[in-house]
């Protein structure tokens, strides 16, 4: 069974960029690829690198939703599980993420030292863990 080992990140404020980034690689002991909009992920995104992407909702330029629409469309993009962090918490902006195709959404504020955790909860109730990597 493969594990959640490499997070592909977008997200445009800097800060909060550090935060998740740490949360993630020193508190949850994961790889991650920092990107600061959907372009860098976009440009970054390796099939065979990443396991999982988390994206910001609002991002200048290419915004979460776009940068989910033209993963989809790269080779491998259309079986990455993808999960929205956003301030935004209306049920229905969440509906239609997942509409989308985002695995999950979760919401800001969020708790930095369980967002590892978290994601790792998540990509195993979708079943990803175990797939042949």
């Amino acid at each position: 069974m493969a594990d959640l080992k490499h997070i592909l990140l977008a997200e445009d404020e800097p800060d909060l960029r550090e935060l998740v980034r740490i949360s993630l690689a020193v508190v949850g002991g994961l790889e991650v690829t920092v990107c600061e909009d959907g372009g860098q992920a976009l440009a970054a995104f390796d099939s065979i690198r990443h396991d999982l992407v988390v994206l910001d909702v609002t991002m200048p330029g290419i915004d979460g939703p776009e940068t989910l629409a033209r993963l989809r469309r790269l080779p491998g993009g259309e079986r990455v599980p993808v999960v929205f962090l956003t301030a935004r918490q209306q049920p229905e902006d969440n509906r239609a993420f997942l509409a989308m195709g985002a695995l999950h959404v979760i919401g800001k504020p969020f708790d930095p030292m369980t967002l590892a955790n978290q994601l790792r909860v998540l990509w195993e109730q979708a079943g990803v863990a175990g797939e042949d990597a």
